[in-house]
């Protein structure tokens, strides 16, 4: 019996059994890592079945920008989210004392829409957001949108209402050079396009004219139509 015990000690177990059970463990881990990456990259959808006016394909999870939020028309009606949804829109985040930037990105916004119409048979949603809620009031809005095509919907709100949009669409913005009451917001001028799902389907930055902009979208409803027909 000694004897038999000491051999057993002595001889080493096959490298298999060591082996197999570190590699399920590995694969284990990697695929848990993986799932929960993507659950943090993907944003949850809206509980409930309320969602029969929504493309099919607006059931699944999108790149996490973007987000639920609450702000007020040009006429103290609330906006959310939801209703949005349906239609294709043309986000941009500014303000009506921008000296420079500001009114050449809302003109071409205006010259936008009148192509897409024109053009191209297409109808968008014209979608101001102001980052400067403290001067700029429903009223203040209505009237510095007014003087660019009145279909351009202006929204704001309590300042953290905006900041919280903000950070959802990943825009910067700051004041600078405060002097008493007077300042500058600097930030950042992109517009974003967001299908009727309210993904962000493309993101355009300054550089951009408006004639190309209108057939950057043209481009992108066809191809979700097309999609959707398939």
């Amino acid at each position: 019996m000694r004897q038999f015990s000491e051999q057993n000690e002595s001889s080493p177990q096959p490298l298999i059994y060591y082996i197999a059970p570190s590699a399920l463990l590995c694969f284990a881990g990697l695929a848990a890592f993986v799932h929960y990456n993507d659950e943090r990259r993907a944003v949850p959808l809206a509980k409930g079945g309320a969602q029969t006016s929504v493309p099919e394909r607006c059931t699944t999870n999108r790149p996490a920008i973007g987000g639920p939020f609450k702000l007020y028309d040009t006429e103290n009606n609330v906006v959310t989210e939801s209703k949005l949804r349906g239609n294709w829109t043309l986000m941009y985040f500014g303000y009506t004392s921008c000296p420079d930037v500001g009114p050449a990105e809302v003109q071409k916004i205006a010259d936008v829409i009148k192509l897409l119409e024109s053009k191209y048979g297409i109808k968008i949603t014209p979608l101001f957001i102001t980052i400067d809620p403290q001067r700029d009031s429903p009223a203040q809005l209505k009237a510095y949108l007014s003087e660019f095509d009145p279909r351009i919907v202006g929204l704001t709100g309590p300042i953290s209402a905006v900041r919280q949009i903000a950070q959802e669409y990943r825009v910067f913005f700051k004041r600078v050079e405060e002097v008493g009451q007077d300042y500058l917001v600097e930030s950042s001028h992109n517009m974003y396009l967001l299908d009727p799902c309210l993904e962000t389907v493309r993101c355009f930055g300054v550089e951009y004219e408006a004639s190309d902009l209108a057939e950057a979208i043209t481009t992108e409803v066809k191809k979700a139509s097309a999609s959707s027909t398939n």
